[in-house]
């Protein structure tokens, strides 16, 4: 197990990652170094108010800490009480055009004793669906898994289609990617090699989905809608995601863990689209399990 080529690798992606983003909207993003009470710290770099993005953040983190929190043990009772590290970069991005879709992605690692894990994965949350957007998003994800092993996208397509799924609404969050965690196959390079694939394929699924749909017109309907459907956004990652219950439990900073939520939301008691509208399409043709790739 080597930890700093980890902690190497992510800090990395970050500074690449932003620099894209900036490139791509035009404004710097702010730098917030920030340091954590029980041990380590990170870097959050977000904007907001931008031309291209009502706000993104694109975090980066390395805590440790005394006694793992119990949303890492809940599936490793055997680690309850054990000194822990835990590193990654997180980032979401909520786009300012509903025809841009909001996107997340993590790799992160963990480890306690001599146990270790990578996790992680990106998924795309369109407003306004099209299809060649999922298939381009859909198969730079199985183009960064298919060199390890026929099976690896399938079986992460499958399991983040299940992770981001909203039980209380029975829907899913959007169209999927691929999702990870306890991955620890092989051995250390094998699992840390698949983990920078994913992280490296980020840039090239997201960034030409979003150089087509920049441009696109929209008014008042389509940004009611998009805040609409952000508002599953925001009950996803306040009540399932693991990462946000990881680091509300673990002592983490507040301000970069809610991030990732959008600027402004909205909730409309019982609404139902339109029939035929291009509304009811995100729920009847993309809302639901497909092989985009």
């Amino acid at each position: 197990m080597d930890a700093h080529a980890v902690h190497a690798y992510f800090t990395q992606l970050q500074a690449e990652i932003v620099a894209a983003l900036e490139r791509a909207d035009g404004k710097p993003f702010r730098t917030d170094a920030w340091q954590r009470a029980e041990g380590g710290g990170g870097v959050t770099r977000v904007t907001e108010d931008g031309a291209l993005f009502e706000r993104g953040g694109v975090n980066f983190s390395h805590v440790m800490g005394s006694a793992l929190p119990p949303s890492a043990t809940a599936t490793r009772p055997q680690l309850a009480g054990q000194p822990w590290q835990a590193m990654g970069v997180s980032l979401v991005l909520h786009p300012r055009n509903p025809y841009c879709p909001t996107v997340h992605l993590n790799v992160r690692f963990f480890s306690a004793q001599d146990t270790w894990w990578f996790g992680g994965g990106m998924d795309l949350t369109p407003f306004y669906g099209f299809e060649d957007d999922a298939r381009h998003f859909h198969a730079r994800c199985k183009a960064a898994l298919d060199p390890f092993g026929d099976d690896y996208y399938p079986r992460f397509k499958a399991w983040c289609d299940r992770y981001f799924h909203l039980k209380h609404r029975a829907e899913p969050r959007g169209i999927g990617g691929v999702f990870f965690d306890d991955l620890a196959e092989r051995d250390f390079d094998f699992s840390f090699r698949l983990a920078r694939s994913v992280g490296d394929a980020f840039l090239p699924a997201y960034l030409p989905i979003l150089e087509r749909r920049k441009a696109t017109p929209f008014g008042e309907r389509q940004r009611q809608f998009q805040l609409y459907r952000r508002g599953r956004y925001v009950e996803f990652n306040l009540v399932y995601d693991r990462g946000t219950l990881f680091g509300l439990q673990s002592g983490g900073r507040t301000e970069s863990i809610l991030m990732s939520m959008p600027p402004q939301a909205a909730w409309r008691y019982d609404w139902k689209p339109e029939p035929g509208s291009p509304e009811e399409k995100l729920y009847t043709d993309f809302l639901r399990p497909r092989d985009w790739a």
